[in-house]
C-alpha cells in the first residue's frame, strides 16, 4: 500500500476511536478549572504573575469614589473635603480668569462659530467676520491679510468659539517657535462647568460634586504656572477640561452652589490632588512620590470606597509580557515588591536567569509607579503572586508508556490545579496540586499520547507546555531477509519505514510498510551487512516519531 493510503487509513482508524482510545487520561471527566471564559497565557511566554490591586490612581488627597460614598451616607461638602484634606479650612479666591492651553505646536488651526464673531490683533484692530469657519496658518491670514500676533477670536452673542470642541470665553492663537498656540481665556466658573463633568459622573450625589467644584478650582489656582503664557493644561497634566458640550445641569449647580470656594493651608490654597479609587486608603504625598510631607495630603481610610468597581481587582501577566513591556533581559523567574506604611508598592525587584550562566540572579529593580505605568496597572497598591510550570529540557518526546516529571512553583496563590488537553479533546481536570513549603511542585505524568498541561485557577491560567508522545519502536531479532518488530501502543496502520545511514550521517530510506493489528510490522528487505539502520514510525496524530536505537546490519 503507498505510503499516503497508509497515512489516511491510520488516521481514520485513531479518530474512529476517538481520543479517549488514544490516551487513559482523556478519560477523567471532569470539568475544567479555567474555563473558556479565563484568561490563558499563550504558550511559551514562562511565568505567570498575578497582579492583586486595589483603587485606581495616584491616591493622593480626595477619593472621587470615596467622596460620592461619604456624600451617600449624608455627609456635606465641607466635611468630605475636611476629611481628605486634614487640616485644612475653606476660603474664597478673588481671581476671575484663567487661561487653558487648547492646543500647541501645530502647522495649522481650524476654529468656527455658529453666529459671527470677531478677531483682534496685537494692535488692538478688531474685524468682524460672518458665522462659519476660517482655517489658520503660521502666517495668520485672515481675509486675504496676515495679522500681527497674538490674535484673539471671541464669539458673538448666543455662540461659541470652537476648536474641536466649543468653549465658553476667549480663543488667542499665537506663534510659537513657528508653530500655532491656542489658548482659551475664560472665567474661573466658566471653566469649572467644563471640568466638573468631565473629572465626576454628573449622576453622583450634589455633596460630592459640590466638593469635586471646591477641588477642582483649588487645584487649578494651586497649580498655576506662574509667569507662563498659560495657567493650565486642558488635560490630565492639569484636568480634563471639555467645554460647553460637556457641560451638565447637576454640574453647573454644584459650581454655582460653591462658587469662589477654595480649599485653605496656612493661608495659602492648598494642591487639592484627586483621583478616582482609594481601595480603601488614601496614601501621603512624601511615600507615594517621594517628596516632602505636606500636613494635608497624608493617607486617610476611605471606607466608602467599596462603591468603585476597581476598589479591588486583578490583572494576570505572563513573564514574556513583563520583560517587553520593562525591557527586562533573560527569563524572569519571580518579582518581588517592596511597600511603603500604606501597603502601596515602592520598589519591584525582578529575579532572572541569565541568557549565560546558571542559577537565578537578581535583575533590574523599578519604582512601583514605573510599573504601573509600563503594565498599565491602575494603582501601586498591589501584590504579585505567581505560577509557572516548565518541563526537563531538553522538551524531546517521552517514548510511550514512560513518564514525565513537571515542575512548577506556586507563590501567593490557593486553588490551583493542574489541567490537561490531550490531542483533539478539550481542557479538562487533572486534578488540585500542592505545592511544597517552598511553593516548588513535582508532577509526574505519563501521557499515552501528546498532551499540554497548564496550572490553572478559575480565572486564568499560565501559559501551556507540550509533553510530546513518540510509539515504542522495538526491533524483533535480527531474520535473514527481513526487519520485523512491534510498536507501542498498537496504531494499526501507522506507516513504518527503514532508514539506512549514508556515509555524511544522514538517512535515506529503504522500505515503507504498515503497523499491523496487533501492533506487529514485517518489512522484507536486505541490508548489507555493516550497515547502520534504523526503524522509523510517523503516525501522526498525536504521536511524535518514534525511532528505534540504531542497529548495525549483521548481513
Amino acid at each position: 500500500m503507498p505510503l499516503r493510503a497508509l497515512t489516511i487509513a491510520f488516521a481514520s482508524a485513531l479518530l474512529l476511536a476517538g481520543p479517549a482510545a488514544a490516551s487513559p487520561a482523556a478519560g477523567r471527566d471532569l470539568p475544567p478549572v479555567c474555563a473558556t471564559s479565563c484568561v490563558a497565557a499563550k504558550a511559551g511566554t514562562g511565568a505567570l504573575f498575578v497582579f492583586s490591586g486595589h483603587g485606581w490612581g495616584h491616591g493622593i488627597g480626595m477619593s472621587q469614589y470615596g467622596a460620592w460614598g461619604y456624600a451617600l451616607h449624608g455627609y456635606e461638602y465641607q466635611q468630605i473635603l475636611s476629611h481628605y484634606y486634614p487640616g485644612t479650612t475653606l476660603g474664597t479666591t478673588q481671581a476671575t480668569l484663567i487661561r487653558v492651553l487648547l492646543a500647541d505646536g501645530k502647522k495649522t488651526l481650524k476654529l468656527s462659530c455658529a453666529v459671527p464673531f470677531t478677531v483682534t490683533d496685537a494692535n488692538g484692530v478688531t474685524d468682524t467676520l460672518p458665522a462659519g469657519s476660517i482655517s489658520l496658518g503660521t502666517k495668520l491670514v485672515v481675509n486675504g491679510q496676515p495679522l500681527m500676533p497674538p490674535l484673539t477670536f471671541d464669539a458673538g452673542a448666543g455662540g461659541w468659539m470652537t476648536l474641536a470642541r466649543s468653549y465658553r470665553g476667549q480663543i488667542q492663537v499665537d506663534v510659537v517657535n513657528g508653530r500655532l498656540r491656542a489658548i482659551n481665556v475664560v472665567g474661573l466658573e466658566d471653566y469649572l462647568y467644563g471640568v466638573v463633568p468631565a473629572e465626576m459622573p454628573s449622576t453622583w450625589s450634589p455633596p460630592a460634586l459640590q466638593a469635586q467644584a471646591v477641588a477642582s478650582r483649588s487645584y487649578a489656582l494651586a497649580t498655576r504656572k506662574v509667569a507662563a503664557p498659560f495657567d493650565v493644561y486642558g488635560d490630565t497634566r492639569s484636568q480634563v477640561y471639555l467645554g460647553v458640550s460637556h457641560e451638565t445641569p447637576a454640574t453647573t449647580a454644584a459650581v454655582d452652589a460653591t462658587k469662589g470656594q477654595i480649599v485653605m493651608f496656612n493661608g495659602k490654597v492648598a494642591s487639592t490632588f484627586f483621583f478616582s479609587s482609594s481601595g480603601g486608603e488614601t496614601e501621603s504625598i512624601s511615600d507615594g512620590w517621594g517628596v516632602a510631607p505636606v500636613p494635608y495630603l497624608v493617607a486617610v481610610p476611605d471606607p466608602y470606597d467599596v462603591l468603585s468597581p476597581y476598589h479591588n481587582w486583578t490583572v494576570p501577566i505572563s513573564a514574556h509580557t513583563f520583560a517587553q513591556a520593562l525591557k527586562v533581559k533573560g527569563s524572569i523567574l519571580d518579582l518581588q515588591t517592596t511597600t511603603d506604611p500604606t501597603g502601596r508598592v515602592s520598589h519591584l525587584s525582578v529575579i532572572t536567569l541569565p541568557s549565560l550562566g546558571l542559577g537565578a540572579a537578581a535583575g533590574p529593580s523599578f519604582s512601583g509607579g514605573a510599573v504601573t505605568s509600563a503594565l498599565g496597572l491602575r494603582s501601586t497598591w498591589f501584590s504579585v503572586s505567581m505560577m509557572s510550570l516548565q518541563q526537563p529540557a531538553p522538551a524531546a518526546p517521552i517514548p510511550f508508556g514512560t513518564s514525565i516529571t513537571l515542575t512548577g512553583l506556586v507563590r501567593g496563590i490557593a486553588g490551583v490545579s493542574l489541567e490537561e488537553r490531550v490531542y483533539g479533546g478539550k481542557w479538562g481536570l487533572v486534578g488540585p496540586v500542592t505545592p511544597a513549603a517552598d511553593g516548588s511542585l513535582l508532577l509526574p505524568e505519563a501521557p499515552a499520547v501528546t498532551t499540554d498541561y497548564r496550572l490553572a485557577i478559575p480565572s486564568t491560567a499560565v501559559g501551556y507546555v507540550r509533553v510530546r508522545v513518540a510509539p515504542l519502536v522495538q526491533p524483533a531479532d535480527p531474520t535473514p531477509g527481513q526487519v520485523s518488530g512491534t510498536v507501542q501502543p498498537a496504531l494499526p496502520g501507522a506507516p513504518v519505514e527503514v532508514d539506512i545511514q549514508n556515509p555524511d550521517l544522514t538517512w535515506t530510506a529503504l522500505i515503507t510498510g504498515a503497523v499491523e493489528a496487533d501492533g506487529t510490522f514485517v518489512l522484507p528487505v536486505d541490508i548489507p551487512a555493516g550497515t547502520t539502520y534504523r526503524i522509523v514510525v510517523t503516525p501522526g496524530l498525536g504521536f511524535s516519531p518514534g525511532m528505534s536505537v540504531p542497529q548495525v546490519s549483521a548481513g
